[in-house]
């Protein structure tokens, strides 16, 4: 187990505190934008902004799921899908139309903001592996942003981690450290972060030097995908499903014994990685009790292998939302959580905060990711910036 101490102590900013938009897109593809402004001066929070959830226009999703279809058939095999290119203008044009109406909304004008953090959307995530580099795509044109907004654009956040070695995520980390120092009146000293977004990502803190971060193994994509394949729904709306369903203990034993779940961390996923075909042959209630067991059960093998074990979760992303999966965590994983609203945080926006946070460390040549976190050799600086001409 790689348990390496990165030290993330730079020496002090003489920079003030800045303005900075974060975008983020999900790969659940709920057909929805998010939109946050947060001041920071890449290390601190220093003020939470304004908070959307901006529509994608009719035909957007539906554009953006044959993307991902047509990802998982190139697997970075030859040129790359024609589709990416209709995809990544689309996206683009949407997004940067999203952040003018939040900025309008808000009453600010864009030489109030000093960077936007445009994540785009991930379509394939191939993280490296036994010393073999992996690859990463996410659908975005930072250059095309930058001159719609005119305002600088930090984008392609992953490509330089995956580059060097790394696995390209997950890259919150830095951020949710940043969370934690903000609630430390507020939580335990043995917290941790637990994102449940299509994949689930912890974030350990040892509250000095020692970050560590990985992918836990799945969150709401596989039960996701199954309700979306024998309902008109696209989710288990509130853990319904699975609430009513019964687990196949065995068939779940077995589906633990995956090999993702031997890897010494830093790992991470694709979103289709996990598929819903773990529940082949079960009823509808039935597979979304044995996903959703099994995401939660995969969750407890991962807080088995930190330095020392969390004694509660705050917990993040949508999968928040959904009380039979938060739950099947504290049973299943052996752990209290805490909702992250209740300390403060806003669960909905921290993704998109990320990003902003992440674009002010690339304003100023900050790492985005270490070697606890993604396994990269040395902390690691990234992202594109593109400057308005």
């Amino acid at each position: 187990m790689n348990t390496a101490n990165n030290s993330l102590t730079f020496d002090k900013l003489d920079k003030d505190p800045v303005w900075a938009v974060g975008l983020m897109t999900g790969t659940v593809l709920d057909g929805y934008i998010d939109v946050a402004l947060l001041k920071t001066d890449g290390e601190r929070i220093v003020e939470f902004g304004p908070y959307s959830l901006e529509p994608y226009e009719s035909g957007i999703k539906e554009l953006l799921q044959e993307a991902l279809q047509a990802a998982l058939d190139w697997q970075f095999n030859g040129p790359e899908p024609s589709i990416f290119a209709k995809a990544e203008k689309l996206i683009t044009e949407h997004q940067s139309i999203a952040v003018l109406n939040v900025l309008e909304r808000a009453g600010l004008h864009a030489n109030e903001i000093s960077v936007v953090g445009f994540h785009g959307q991930s379509v394939l995530h191939r993280a490296s592996v036994n010393g073999k580099y992996g690859r990463t795509r996410q659908l975005g044109n930072g250059q095309l942003m930058t001159q719609m907004l005119d305002i600088p654009v930090a984008w392609d956040f992953r490509s330089a981690d995956v580059a060097a070695g790394g696995q390209g995520a997950p890259l919150a980390p830095v951020y949710h450290r940043a969370l934690l120092q903000q609630a430390a009146t507020k939580i335990s000293k043995k917290t941790a972060v637990l994102n449940l977004g299509g994949v689930a990502n912890l974030t350990w803190w040892d509250g000095d030097n020692e970050l560590i971060a990985f992918d836990t193994g799945p969150a709401n994509a596989p039960v996701n995908d199954w309700v979306g394949q024998h309902t008109s729904n696209a989710m288990d709306v509130d853990g319904k499903l699975a609430a009513i369903g019964n687990v196949d203990e065995q068939r779940l034993s077995e589906l633990l014994e995956h090999p993702y779940f031997m890897l010494d961390y830093p790992k991470s996923l694709d979103r289709f990685d996990f598929a819903s075909s773990m529940a082949s042959g079960l009823t509808l209630q039935d597979g979304a009790a044995l996903l959703t067991a099994f995401s939660a059960a995969a969750v407890g093998k991962a807080l088995d292998q930190l330095p020392h074990r969390p004694d509660t979760l705050v917990l993040c992303g949508g999968g928040r939302h959904n009380p039979s999966l938060v739950k099947a965590v504290q049973d299943r994983a052996s752990v209290s959580t805490m909702n992250a609203d209740d300390i403060g945080w806003r669960g909905d926006a921290i993704e998109a905060e990320c990003f902003a946070f992440l674009a002010v460390r690339v304003l100023r040549k900050l790492p985005l990711s270490f070697p606890s976190t993604t396994g990269v050799k040395v902390p690691c600086t990234g992202g594109k910036l593109s400057m308005p001409s």
